[in-house]
């Protein structure tokens, strides 16, 4: 029942997610961050339980750090990354799956651009301009098929996810009050907007 969806824009990408916590007719929390960074300029948008969501972000992101570390401060690109999180996900197809679906995107300093990743829980991967997981999806991407332009700008690509954010509030049957959305461009991963604060508890 999660929503996560990215726009890649030009010199960037933009992730949103919603921020609840829920399972069968639950809602334990309205304040959960699902777009998690990954490193100084990557994050992943990630739908699915709550376990597997932490487990594997988790498992990404220090994995990437240890390379780092273990390579002389060598990063990995954002299409390198995006591989290595579809190795880790076939890997685990045959043991014991992961059941998560996600949206990776990131700034690579030297190409001086922004790339997004469409990922699933059968270790798909494919890159895409713009794309959409869980069910609201049903509803994000004719709008994105509509409004996205090759090239468009940031203010842009936020209109796009308020026109989809809006449209959820107006025809989904599953209340997602509160959503997050981050930036990630030359700067790095950035906060641009929070329904509920993800500190509080």
């Amino acid at each position: 029942m999660d929503t996560v969806f990215g726009i890649q824009f030009k010199g960037g990408v933009v992730l949103a997610a919603d921020q609840s916590n829920a399972r069968s007719i639950l809602v334990y929390q309205n304040n959960l961050d699902k777009v998690k960074q990954l490193s100084s300029h990557s994050a992943m948008g990630v739908s699915g339980p709550n376990a597997d969501l932490v487990n594997f972000t988790e498992y990404i992101a220090k994995n990437l750090a240890l390379y780092e570390l273990a390579n002389d401060g060598t990063k990995l690109s954002t299409k390198a990354q995006a591989n290595f999180c579809r190795n880790e996900l076939a890997v685990a197809l045959r043991k014991g799956p992961y059941q998560v679906n996600l949206l990776l995107g990131g700034y690579d300093e030297k190409e001086m651009t922004g790339s997004l990743y469409f990922l699933d829980y059968m270790a798909s991967l494919q890159k895409v301009p713009y794309g959409s997981q869980g069910y609201a999806s049903s509803f994000c991407l004719s709008i994105m098929d509509k409004e996205y332009k090759e090239g468009l700008s940031e203010s842009d690509a936020l209109l796009i996810v308020e026109h989809s954010i809006k449209e959820i509030a107006t025809r989904f049957l599953i209340n997602q009050p509160n959503f997050m959305i981050k930036i990630i461009d030359k700067d790095g991963v950035r906060v641009h907007s929070f329904g509920a604060d993800p500190a509080e508890t």
